[in-house]
């Protein structure tokens, strides 16, 4: 059963949720100071920061240019795949053994505090609004559909065709019809006009209670759009999952920004933050939407996190650096931080490790 808790900041004008969704009055204690989330004076959202520019048409034409020339003639690089057939997950979901399983690109099965659940799960073979079109997959999802354990929940952290993947949605519910969609305030009449139903939307700050775990939903520096018109009229966020014996932190996408020592503060420490090292380049487009290598580990530190998990890198052709660099540049930030390996994982896609 999910309770959600909301502030003072929510809207009348929200969807009613079902009424098996308990609603209370507060935020929890150290999480209020994190949101809700601006708007500028047309009501679209902004990042903390305030407004943010975007890389001109000198900047971009060139590079959407080089990413159609890599659509045609490929990358090399792609990470290792491991066989995943999803029987010692099926059997976990009841015993619940602390687990990560990496998915691909943002999305992980994460095995918790007796939850099951996925983040920005897209198994589609294109990240793009026409199947035949945009970013291709380098490397297969970890684990088909049809194998996983039940689902709890699932977190999308934005609108971007690479993290909110409607065709993977509308398959999800289908299979697993008690599973709850947490998406940042927006989001909810896209989900619901595929026929979702199970849809909360949450504001920067609040929270939902989902069986034994806390779902909060987190500032994070980043942008939305699906279309032309709608940048900023939905919301993107993190996530923090906290239990009574696990926390975990999931950035979605993101550029460095004070918000990682902020969450830290109020929620941390995380025993396992799933941080993106992925999609830098160039960087006049990239760098304030993206975290680089770097970065990941900084902010990883920032959010008091005993271990790092590396994502968004490795699947899509999203952007102009060496699909094998990301994690060889985490890596070796990881050490030179003083990090010891076994903090800083990068994982082979379908590969389960506990935490």
């Amino acid at each position: 059963m999910a309770e959600r808790r909301r502030g003072p900041a929510t809207r009348a004008s929200r969807h009613a949720l079902p009424l098996l969704v308990l609603l209370a009055a507060a935020r929890p204690v150290g999480a209020a100071e994190l949101g809700p989330a601006p708007r500028d004076a047309s009501g679209r959202f902004q990042n903390r920061a305030g407004p943010i520019a975007h890389a001109g048409p000198l900047v971009t034409l060139p590079f959407f240019l080089r990413r159609a020339a890599t659509t045609v003639l490929g990358r090399d690089g792609a990470p290792a795949r491991r066989e995943n057939d999803g029987a010692f997950l099926r059997d976990n979901a009841a015993h619940s053994v602390p687990t990560v399983t990496w998915v691909g690109h943002s999305t992980f099965l994460v095995q918790m505090d007796h939850a099951t659940f996925l983040t920005d799960p897209i198994w589609s073979s294109t990240a793009s609004p026409v199947s035949f079109l945009g970013p291709r997959r380098f490397v297969a999802p970890g684990i088909a559909l049809e194998a996983l354990p039940p689902i709890d929940f699932v977190l999308i952290s934005h609108g971007h065709y690479d993290h909110l993947d409607l065709p993977t949605l509308a398959a999800l519910a289908a299979d697993h019809p008690r599973a709850r969609f947490y998406v940042p305030l927006g989001h909810g009449p896209l989900l619901r006009a595929r026929g979702l139903d199970r849809v909360v939307e949450l504001d920067w700050g609040e929270h939902a209670v989902e069986g034994r775990v806390t779902i909060h939903c987190l500032p994070a520096q980043h942008w939305s759009r699906r279309g032309l018109r709608d940048q900023g009229r939905a919301l993107w966020a993190s996530w923090a999952v906290l239990g009574p014996r696990r926390r975990f932190y999931f950035a979605g996408d993101g550029g460095y920004s004070p918000d990682f020592a902020a969450i830290g503060e109020a929620l941390g420490p995380f025993d396992l933050a799933a941080l993106p090292i992925g999609a830098y380049a160039p960087p006049a487009m990239m760098r304030p939407w993206h975290l680089d290598p770097e970065e990941a580990v900084r902010a990883g530190t920032d959010l008091g996190a005993r271990r790092m998990v590396a994502m968004h890198f490795g699947t899509f052709d999203l952007s102009d650096e060496p699909i094998d660099e990301p994690p060889r540049r985490f890596r070796a930030a990881a050490a030179t931080t003083g990090l010891a390996p076994e903090a800083a994982w990068v994982l082979a896609v379908g590969e389960t490790r506990g935490f």
